[in-house]
This record gives C-alpha cells, sequence and structure tokens, in this order.
C-alpha cells in the first residue's frame, strides 16, 4: 500500500507533499516544495523574481489577505515558512481574485530553506534593533531591491504577526528594512506590510503605468484670439465691459485662458455659449 509523504507545520498538523496548487476536497494542497531549488529562472521580470517569504505566521487570512495584496501589485511567487496552521477557508475568502496565488504558495520548515535560491534577502522589521545592518526605509531601498531582482531572485521577508523576525532571522537577511509609520502605533497588519513593500517596489519598477489619456487637439492661437474678440464683444454689449475705460480686464481674461491651455473643443463651445447670450440680449 502506498503511503502519501507529508511534512509537519507548526501546530503539529501534517500536510500531503504534492505538486503546488492540486486541491483536495476543495482545500489547497501545500507542498513543502524540498530544499532543492529547480525553478527556471524568470529572463526578465523583476516581479517574477521577487518572492514575499511570511515566516511563522499564526493567522490563516492574513495568509491569504497577503496573497491578495501581492496579485495586485504583480507578484505571485509566495513561500510559508513553518505556517502554526494551513491555509484554509478563510485565507481563500480573503485571498479573494487570488486564490491562484494562495495555492501556489510553497511551504519549508526553516526560513533558509526558503531562501535557498535567493540572491537578497530583505527583512522587515518595526521594532528597534540592535543590529549590525544598517535599518533603511523601504522608499529608500526600493531602487536597490529592484535593480537586484532584474538579474537575480529578491525575497521580502516578514514575521510572525506577533513577534515580527527573530534576530536570528534577521542575521540571514543582507538588508534590513522599514516601514516609516507613525512612532506612536507603528504597528502595520502583515497583509498591510505586504501591500506597501509590494506596492513600493512595484512604482520604482514601474510595472503598471496609468492608462494613457486620450490626446485632445490643443486650439489654435487664431481660434483663441477669436475668442478673445468675441468675448470682448459680449462684455461690451451686456455693459460689463466699458470700452472707454476698459482697465486690465482683457489682460486677465488672457491670462485666465492662457494657463487653462484651452483645446480645440473647449473654444467651440466656450463661443457657442457666448453666442447663446448675445441671441438672449437681442429678445
Amino acid at each position: 500500500m502506498h503511503v502519501p509523504a507529508v511534512t509537519r507545520i507548526a501546530d503539529g498538523t501534517v500536510a500531503p507533499v504534492g505538486q503546488a496548487g492540486c486541491r483536495i476536497s476543495r482545500r489547497p494542497v501545500f507542498s513543502p516544495a524540498a530544499v532543492v531549488h529547480n525553478r527556471p529562472m524568470p529572463k526578465t521580470d523583476p516581479a517574477a523574481r521577487t518572492a514575499v517569504v511570511l515566516s511563522h505566521p499564526s493567522h490563516p487570512g492574513n495568509m491569504g489577505a497577503a496573497a491578495r495584496a501581492m496579485k495586485t501589485m504583480g507578484f505571485s511567487d509566495l513561500r510559508l515558512v513553518a505556517p502554526k496552521r494551513l491555509p484554509g477557508r478563510e485565507a481563500e475568502a480573503l485571498a479573494s481574485g487570488a486564490l491562484d496565488v494562495l495555492e501556489s504558495a510553497r511551504t519549508f520548515g526553516r526560513l533558509e530553506e526558503a531562501l535557498g535560491d535567493v540572491e537578497l534577502a530583505v527583512g522587515f522589521s518595526s521594532r528597534s534593533r540592535d543590529l549590525s545592518h544598517p535599518v533603511l526605509s523601504l522608499r529608500d531601498a526600493a531602487p536597490a531591491i529592484v535593480e537586484a531582482a532584474r538579474s537575480g531572485r529578491v525575497a521580502l521577508v516578514f514575521g510572525n504577526e506577533t513577534f515580527g523576525l527573530t534576530n536570528e532571522e534577521l542575521g540571514r537577511c543582507q538588508m534590513l528594512c522599514a516601514i516609516p509609520a507613525n512612532p506612536q502605533y507603528a504597528s502595520l497588519n502583515l497583509a498591510a506590510a505586504v501591500q506597501v513593500a509590494c506596492y513600493e517596489i512595484a512604482s520604482v519598477a514601474r510595472f503598471h503605468s496609468p492608462a494613457a489619456s486620450a490626446v485632445k487637439e490643443a486650439a489654435a492661437i487664431g481660434d483663441i484670439e477669436a475668442l478673445y474678440v468675441h468675448w470682448e464683444a459680449s462684455m461690451v454689449a451686456s455693459g460689463f465691459l466699458d470700452p472707454e475705460e476698459p482697465k486690465r480686464l482683457m489682460e486677465r481674461i488672457r491670462r485666465l485662458f492662457g494657463r487653462a491651455r484651452l483645446e480645440r473643443e473647449e473654444v467651440k463651445f466656450l463661443r457657442g455659449m457666448l453666442a447663446a447670450y448675445e441671441k438672449r440680449m437681442k429678445r
């Protein structure tokens, strides 16, 4: 009789060893991913080369929420180190549309196993530590993280929800990073910290640019000059402008519209509006 291989999780439960992403009874099977890392290196995409590592996470919901945070920024390599409980229905619910990231997550028994194929590990901590490595703000560290991910694998390492990373775990990281926050209450939820980190890195790498707006046709100078003539005539006809004492009114009108950088369609509807006023005044 064949006995399936299993891996032991932090709370003593076991999980079958199998292909990550498989599901049994609608529950994901998380592979412990033996220490051997044999996945091909993505060629050009820094997001594909950046893993998020959650060390000793306690709450399955945070694992699901972290998967969702990753996917919104274009990341997909989630690694779990000795989770207290395997992700289940709570994690699936909070993962929302990022179930693929959650189901493909791999579990490891120790942090060094999860970092086996990584060239740069970035440890995140909100607490002041007496460590030899300088602690960089996330924004200052992001360019170096992106540069490292262009040529090798990078891991963003987050600790347990209550205690964070231990000094020993931080010692396995080549870069230490903090997310600046309110010093009176600097404790970010685990998934929120993952979201901020992924956002900053995606922003520096310009993974996602806003959709380009449709190019509008700028108004020609001749059309704008005709608008000024029309505008001045309307103000005179309405009694608003005294042509004998114009003061600097038209100069201010020109400055106003000059700042607006009028488009061709805008000039047309402004002149249409003036024509409507003039028609009403003649009744």
